[in-house]
């Protein structure tokens, strides 16, 4: 006899072709009824037979769409209406919003093979595009996810690409980003005022990158700067024009084929790049690589990523090499998305722009992953990851967090389910400060979340703090920085069960009003206490030490000698310099005590000679990191003070044994590598020992100096040979990008 059921979808079920999927599988099983996208996801009314409707019912999880999350499926019996077929039907607003977005989607092997099918109608179609690939979160304004509410919504459909959207045997049936050159968006090509130039727009930018300039390309969560990867004379122009001295550009490669040419790529990497989310993936360099050596300088591995629009394909379909492909800003802005802003801000930077009339809603870096440890880990997790939730083990009150100063992301909270934005960058000035209060109002807006507290880091200048102070509106709680590493790496990894945490990084505000950043703690996410720290050193200069490691060096040198040894990275620093920082040493004048990892690698780096002074974040500590000895296994002496409250790790013995390698003329990458292994023996020694006065054998691993894929798989391998469970950030970075998740996790499971 017929029945009737309900059923109830919830995750990541809209713009992943979830209706389409449901009317066919409504009719395969011979179903009627109907079904539309709602505020918490997907309402499906069914009618059939009881065996059929089973059937029915056991498809939908075993059979979804690839892209497709179902986080929740529910079901109840319903009055029957009789249809007399099935029905996708328009999308209906409710109360309270709880579905979840799907990130942008690299373009799929069909729409692919469209696009370089001279015989069908969107041949070579820059905005090509179906059910099962495509712009997603960049383009919705408002849930739910229909044309209508998307940067889609001035472009009308022409008969032919209303036909497919209707028609649920074709596979852009309700896509909503359907288009065609009758119909869709379309490119221009640009001066830097804004005017158009004559001839085809693509082929125009083509050959403007064949000539060495540099184009501003607008993809999907924002402008590029491209230009030939292979032409040094091109980057070290591109550099000048952005103040990037050397920090790695990112590259991309028409297919892995050519990628292989000039990068070393495992099949893993291979299975990450070809991914439908498409990330920067680091690699390492071919040792005869034919990218110029401007791409990468000092580094060992390049950031290379496969197309991921067809724009992208058509664009390096002709280089044999790749394209740099670097965010379209200034340092520490972020990346521009709107056409006139591109044209202001990138003006100075780019020769020509190739642009197009379909609106970004939201801005979103490329995401960065490298594999450690056998699995795909974040550097920065953006474009294809956000804002798709970490579901963590508890149910979480309502919070919003909105991060720390660098690398900042926001997070919010509800449910099970935590909420992380798109890389959102540094909160230095006041683009990027814009863009923080931005994504803040779009997520609040879009899930309609209405946080009962803000979390946010205890060190009072930064701009996020102030903000929660001063113009949330709401009641505020401040996290420790560090704590809320180590709670991010728990509710990453799916366990808030006790932990010894250790948090290694550049910097973050202490309890003590020191600068905190090689800690060891231990207890759950909401009581861990400080168990062992690096033992303190003055800072001299505060931020500026972290711009010039030579002062870092003076400073630990400080500490481990009566006398500062004259050392060969000394003879470059002005005398004058040099004096007035032991002069600030000794007396206690303009320093801060820190027990910062970070900086005691950027002390290691100055005395091997490595670099005295970087032009980005983390670059002594990347090279000294790249130029490691991986077969030496020597280490340094080092002591843990456990009379101490808390255990004091004192890097003193380290450093003398340094010193005493540099002056007996033994390699810089012998040196590096004892380094690293002695970080690795100091930690191991130290879980060693917690692990005996308090019986918690599980172990969790966060800080920006976690990104060290050397010292983290060494130390990760230690580890479990001592029989310690390892928990590891997976979904969210390691750095200061998964910091608001810890704090939204600490406040919301907190009194």
């Amino acid at each position: 006899m017929p029945e009737a059921r309900l059923i109830r979808v919830r995750g990541i079920v809209q713009g992943v072709g979830f209706r389409p999927f449901i009317y066919r599988l409504a009719r395969k099983h011979s179903i009627s009824g109907r079904v539309r996208n709602s505020g918490s996801g997907v309402i499906i009314e069914a009618e059939g037979e009881h065996a059929d409707l089973d059937s029915f019912q056991s498809a939908i999880s075993s059979q979804a769409p690839p892209l497709a999350v179902i986080t929740e499926l529910t079901v109840e019996p319903a009055q029957q209406n009789r249809f007399s077929s099935f029905l996708i039907e328009k999308s209906e607003a409710e109360e309270s919003v709880d579905t979840l977005i799907s990130p942008d989607i690299g373009i799929c092997d069909d729409c692919l093979n469209e696009l370089f099918d001279p015989a069908d109608r969107r041949h070579r179609y820059p905005f090509i595009n179906c059910t099962n690939c495509g712009p997603r979160y960049s383009i919705i304004r408002k849930l739910p996810y229909d044309r209508p509410l998307t940067s889609m919504a001035p472009f009308t459909m022409c008969p032919e690409c209303q036909r497919e959207y209707d028609d649920p045997a074709d596979r852009r049936f309700h896509a909503q980003p359907n288009a065609c050159p009758a119909c869709g968006p379309s490119l221009q090509f640009t001066d830097t005022e804004g005017e158009p130039l004559p001839g085809d727009p693509l082929l125009s930018a083509i050959a403007a990158l064949r000539e060495g300039r540099i184009v501003a390309v607008k993809g999907l969560g924002g402008f590029h700067l491209a230009c030939d990867a292979a032409n040094e004379e091109a980057l070290l122009e591109l550099r000048r024009r952005k103040g990037r001295v050397g920090k790695p550009f990112a590259v991309m490669a028409f297919d892995l084929e050519r990628a292989r040419l000039f990068a070393e790529i495992t099949e893993e990497d291979a299975v990450l790049m070809l991914s439908p989310r498409r990330p920067i993936v680091l690699v390492p360099k071919r040792s005869a690589s034919t990218l110029s050596n401007a791409v990468a300088p000092g580094q060992s591995s390049y950031g290379v990523m496969l197309p991921y629009t067809p724009l992208h394909y058509l664009l390096l379909e002709g280089f044999e090499c790749a394209l740099v492909m670097t965010s379209g800003n200034f340092c520490e802005e972020p990346i521009a998305i709107d056409n006139a802003e591109a044209l202001s801000r990138l003006r100075s930077l780019a020769d020509y722009f190739l642009m197009h009339d379909r609106d970004i809603v939201l801005r979103a870096d490329d995401t960065v992953m490298r594999r450690d440890a056998c699995l795909p880990r974040h550097a920065r997790r953006s474009r294809g990851y956000a804002p798709q939730p970490v579901f963590v083990p508890a149910e979480l009150r309502q919070v919003l967090a909105v991060g720390p100063e660098l690398k900042n992301t926001i997070c919010f909270t509800r449910g099970d389910r935590a909420f992380i934005s798109q890389h959102i960058g540094d909160l230095q000035n006041l683009e990027a400060f814009g863009f923080f209060r931005e994504i803040i109002d779009h997520l609040r807006s879009v899930f309609e979340l209405e946080p009962e507290i803000v979390a946010h880091d205890l060190h009072p200048d930064y701009l996020s703090t102030g903000w929660a102070l001063e113009e949330s509106g709401l009641p505020t709680v401040g996290i420790q920085h560090h704590r809320a590493h180590v709670a991010s790496c728990m509710a990453d990894a799916g366990s808030l069960e006790p932990v010894i945490g250790i948090a290694l990084d550049g910097t973050g505000f202490g309890d003590d009003g020191a600068i905190w950043g090689g800690e060891i703690f231990i207890g759950g996410p909401c009581d861990l206490e400080r168990a062992a720290h690096l033992a303190y050193v003055p800072l001299p200069g505060g931020d500026a030490a972290a711009r010039e490691p030579w002062r870092c060096a003076v400073a630990h040198l400080s500490s481990a000698f009566h006398e500062i040894p004259s050392l060969p990275f000394l003879e470059s620093i002005d005398a004058s310099a040099l004096a007035t920082i032991k002069k600030m040493i000794e007396t206690d004048s303009n320093t801060h005590l820190t027990s910062s990892a970070g900086r005691l690698f950027d002390a290691v780096a100055a005395i091997v000679g490595v670099r005295n002074v970087i032009s980005y974040e983390a670059q002594a500590a990347m090279e000294l990191e790249a130029l490691a000895d991986s077969r030496e296994t020597g280490r340094y002496p080092f002591e843990i003070d456990t009379t101490a409250e808390p255990w004091q790790i004192r890097p003193e013995p380290l450093i003398v044994a340094v010193v005493r390698d540099v002056r007996k003329g033994v390699g810089a990458a012998i040196i590096s590598a004892r380094f690293h292994n002695t970080l690795v023996a100091i930690m191991s020694e130290a879980c060693i020992l917690l692990k005996k006065k308090s019986g918690i054998g599980r172990v969790a691993l966060s800080g920006g100096v976690f990104q060290n894929k050397l010292l983290f798989e060494k130390l990760v391998s230690e580890l479990e040979k001592k029989d310690f469970e390892v928990l590891t950030h997976r979904q969210v970075p390691a750095n200061d990008g998964g910091v608001s998740l810890g704090q939204a996790v600490i406040a919301a499971l907190g009194d």
